[in-house]
């Protein structure tokens, strides 16, 4: 099969902050601004959380409106602040081209070809595309609606508010041999009380039996990083997508390099038919 791009990464919110200090992990962005590269496409998350923290330490509180307009403030301060670390680390002679996206761009076909061409063009020019989201022009009831109509017609539908459905639609989109996702966890665990546990092969001679040791991976997978995340069960849902269209799915800790966990020296998950 011939791949249009080399990966597809997408990165967790919990992986990019310090918990503990309340505060931007700029090692996680300095050992990703080493390895990303053109033919790379990045999809990352962190907008909404990076913002409320940089507005409680300018103001010394968080915002006190609905949860869901302060979800809208806090990405639309946090998304300068995160492209701002991106270009920071990522190697200077590298261009860098921020995508917001949302929902539509991915359930109409014009939409979707429009954001493929830019993908590609990226690749050729040297460019490293950095997706996120729109979160803050998001209206979450005008959503539901478009994408209750659309299901109405019996079409396939993405919603893509979660990153990691985002990351597996590019994945597919673009044709990608690796869709990485990075986590706050080593990879996806038999029984998520015991790191133990971790699955580090989820291969499969065919479409069918993937989907089966998916499935039944999925019955074990319950809670997520915060309120909100799809977590696990969700995070092998759109693994599997992306897997029966021929990408490799690895599925690890943001700790951890990039090439590492692509090549497999580094404990993760690894999805695929093969």
């Amino acid at each position: 099969m011939d791949y249009d791009f080399d990966l597809v990464g997408k990165i967790g919110s919990m992986a990019l902050i310090r918990r503990e200090e309340a505060d931007i992990d700029y090692n996680i962005f300095s050992r990703l601004g080493r390895e990303l590269r053109p033919g790379m496409i990045w999809v990352t998350s962190g907008a909404a959380e990076i913002g409320r923290l940089d507005y409680i330490r300018r103001t010394g509180r968080e915002l006190t409106c609905d949860s869901v307009d302060a979800k809208t403030d806090y990405a639309a301060q946090g998304q300068t602040i995160l492209m701002e670390q991106y270009r920071h680390f990522i190697r200077q002679e590298y261009s860098v081209r921020q995508v917001l996206v949302e929902h539509q761009h991915f359930n109409d076909p014009e939409k979707r070809e429009h954001i493929r061409r830019l993908f590609l063009r990226a690749r050729e020019q040297g460019a490293i595309p950095i997706v996120n989201y729109n979160d803050p022009v998001s209206d979450e009831e005008n959503r539901k609606w478009e994408l209750s109509a659309l299901r109405r017609e019996n079409r396939e539908v993405h919603e893509c508010v979660d990153n990691d459905e985002t990351a597996a639609v590019i994945a597919g989109l673009v044709r990608t041999r690796v869709l990485l996702i990075m986590t706050s966890v080593e990879g996806i665990y038999a029984d998520p009380s015991d790191p133990a546990t971790l699955v580090r092969d989820v291969i499969a001679r065919d479409g069918e039996e993937l989907t089966r040791r998916v499935r039944a991976l999925q019955e074990r997978c319950v809670g997520a990083s915060r309120a909100g995340a799809g977590g696990a069960h969700a995070k092998l849902e759109y693994a599997l997508t992306a897997a029966l269209r021929g990408t490799t799915v690895v599925i690890g800790h943001a700790r951890h390099r990039i090439c590492d966990l692509v090549e497999g020296r580094a404990p993760c998950t690894r999805i695929g038919i093969g």
